[in-house]
């Protein structure tokens, strides 16, 4: 990340694009953090409360190597009409992220990235990001050079491609539009089967994801924000009418990595009964993932905190089977993945394996979220980081 980011400071601190225009939407950015004193106040302090000592500062001077709000806004600036190229890190794909990596991690920086008015600006600033990444000039990435997402690190890291994924080879940057297209594409028929696709007592896996945790039992409403990130299911589900049905329910949770396939599936077969959209937060981790030691990827290891704040997706499925009856798909954004695109509709049949929706940008992380009533037993297999694939029979419902 240090490596990236000496890149990036270097290429606008050039005296040629110092001072170079900023575009609309982060001027607004600036006039809205100098205007507000609490505002202005914060986005000081979250650098200031960075420690000045290696491995977080940049230079002799003890300064972290995002040194000011305003360096931020030039970085920002770059980042937005420009398309990632790959990185062999954590954090390949989450540009913005690595930015603020160290300033999530302070007091300050959580006290900004919660507020609702500094999240807004983020949005404004991811839309104009978004046109970018759907238009055809952010194909530039899409080579086989040693940075493109066809070159060589890439595909040692995406094994296979032209063979997993809808594609074409023989055309430029493999058929693929832009960037976007290329982030949301499609496996190849028959890549990934449905296992026990009638049978309603499997519950299949909704994403290509590795585990991240499964809870028993979890309460109506916790104290997310402390150590261990217990679940707080009313503020997961936003306070939904059907909220409650869910205290004492098991939670599974997996993680999406950036590299991964970004669409979601049906895990079981039913009735779309209702979509929820949830604003939320982009840049806030847990407390007690920040200073002194502070997550190097965040919010990797903030992923239970931020189902209960991050902006995400619910889907409420009425399953076929009586044992499960309702339950629910939660799509949770994380860092720039703030866009979860719903593509079902209320009322929709569906079968396991039918898309559901699709994450835009980076890597991200979803739940499965069952009612007490549902008796699950997982998979032996189903370990924590244990790489799951898409349309995987996970879990079994035993009857009541």
């Amino acid at each position: 990340m240090r490596n990236w980011l000496d890149k990036k400071i270097a290429y606008v601190e050039h005296p040629t694009r110092r001072n170079a225009p900023l575009n609309p939407v982060i001027v607004g950015f600036q006039n809205f953090i100098e205007n507000d004193a609490t505002i202005y106040m914060g986005f000081h302090q979250m650098f200031e409360q960075v420690p000045t000592k290696p491995p977080y500062k940049d230079d002799p001077t003890g300064k972290p190597q995002v040194r000011d709000y305003k360096l931020m806004l030039r970085l920002f600036n770059h980042v937005i009409s420009t398309a990632p190229a790959y990185e062999d890190d954590d954090l390949v794909g989450f540009p913005i992220n690595a930015i603020l990596d160290w300033p999530m991690g302070t007091p300050a920086g959580l006290a900004m990235f919660t507020r609702p008015d500094v999240n807004e600006h983020f949005h404004k600033m991811f839309e104009v990001w978004a046109a970018f990444l759907s238009s055809e000039e952010s194909t530039i990435v899409l080579n086989d050079s040693p940075s493109g997402w066809f070159g060589p690190p890439a595909s040692e890291a995406i094994p296979n491609f032209a063979e997993t994924y809808v594609c074409d080879p023989s055309a430029p940057h493999y058929g693929f539009t832009s960037w976007d297209h290329f982030f949301t594409r499609l496996f190849r028929e028959g890549v990934r089967p449905i296992p026990f696709s009638d049978d309603d007592r499997v519950i299949n896996s909704a994403c290509e994801s590795a585990a991240y945790r499964i809870a028993y039992n979890v309460k109506a409403t916790d104290s997310f924000w402390l150590k261990g990130q217990p679940y707080s299911l009313e503020h997961m589900l936003h306070f939904d009418e059907d909220a409650p049905k869910f205290a004492n329910g098991t939670v599974f949770q997996a993680s999406l990595s950036a590299t991964k396939y970004h669409r979601w599936h049906a895990p079981v077969n039913g009735r779309i009964r209702r979509i929820v959209k949830v604003p939320g937060t982009y840049y806030a981790e847990s407390p007690f993932e920040g200073f002194p030691d502070p997550d190097a990827a965040g919010p990797n290891l903030s992923q239970a905190f931020i189902t209960s704040i991050a902006a995400r997706a619910l889907i409420f499925i009425e399953a076929n089977n009586a044992d499960i009856g309702l339950m629910c798909f939660m799509a949770v954004g994380m860092a720039e993945v703030s866009t979860c695109e719903v593509t079902v509709k209320v009322g929709e049949e569906i079968r396991k394996g039918d898309q559901l929706g699709m994450f835009h940008f980076g890597g991200s992380t979803h739940c499965l979220i069952f009612r007490p009533e549902t008796k699950v037993k997982f998979a032996p297999e189903v370990t924590i980081e244990a790489d799951i694939k898409l349309n995987a029979a996970i879990a079994m419902v035993e009857s009541a």
